[in-house]
């Protein structure tokens, strides 16, 4: 068999490195898409299956680039794993600024969206038809952490996204699924005092258990390997313990 081709974006760190290195691994070709190049190049590190294209999710003529680039080097796309995102300013939803909403909102929902329709245009038009696009959503898409209205609502607005794509996506064999995953262990977990004390719903600070980001990347090839017969709509996986189902 053909070594099966993925998109990965926001490919030069956290979760979008580990995701594109276990995909290596397991014999994908990967394009690593993100605005770093330098980053970029250390998650290829060299591997001949990895093919490095600096891109900003936000940029429509950037996005499609990416794909013609994928499609003119290896032929067609048959797995996106949409993953760029941005966690956005910590404040309340009375006192963000317009410029900050918006910006956050491009990455996570309007990045996704453009890379969704990239990857969907090509997936209906390849032979043999069809392909998977993988989003990661977040723990965030389910119940917001306090101070994070942006990335809250770009999450859940992202929920919406998927079982769209799933559904457009029908009559051309594209299936799409959600990843949503909490506390792995990556450099946003640092940013939010995860492992030092994250903010709580009742203004407390909580030291919460984290998880190995290699976990969440088996957990997104495992959604990858599927046949197209099969689809997983929507996975959550979380650190044991963490302040999130039950009263915390």
């Amino acid at each position: 068999m053909h070594a099966r081709i993925a998109v990965v974006t926001g490919a030069g760190s956290g979760i979008g490195r580990a995701v594109a290195r276990t995909m290596l691994a397991a014999g994908y070709r990967v394009a690593l898409a993100g605005r770093r190049e330098a980053a970029l190049a250390e998650t290829a590190a060299g591997h001949p299956d990895a093919l490095v294209v600096p891109t900003d999710v936000t940029v429509e003529t950037e996005v499609d680039a990416l794909f013609d680039r994928v499609v003119r080097e290896w032929g067609r796309v048959d797995m996106l794993f949409n993953n760029a995102g941005a966690f956005g300013p910590a404040v309340s939803a009375a006192d963000i600024e317009l410029a900050d909403w918006e910006q956050t909102l491009a990455v996570n929902l309007t990045g996704a969206l453009l890379c969704a329709r990239a990857a969907m245009r090509t997936m209906r038009a390849q032979a043999p038809q069809g392909g998977r696009i993988i989003n990661n959503g977040s723990i965030s898409a389910q119940a917001p952490r306090p101070l994070s209205v942006a990335y809250a609502v770009s999450k859940h607005a992202l929920t919406g996204l998927t079982r769209s794509i799933d559904l457009d996506g029908r009559p051309f064999r594209i299936s799409c699924g959600q990843i949503d995953i909490g506390n792995t262990r990556t450099e946003i977990m640092d940013e939010l005092g995860v492992g030092s004390g994250a903010l709580q719903a009742d203004g407390s600070r909580k030291v919460e258990p984290t998880f190995s980001v290699d976990e969440a990347a088996r957990t997104v090839l495992f959604m990858a390997d599927l046949p197209l017969e099969a689809n997983i709509g929507a996975l959550t996986i979380t650190a044991s313990g963490m302040p999130f189902g039950g009263r915390g």
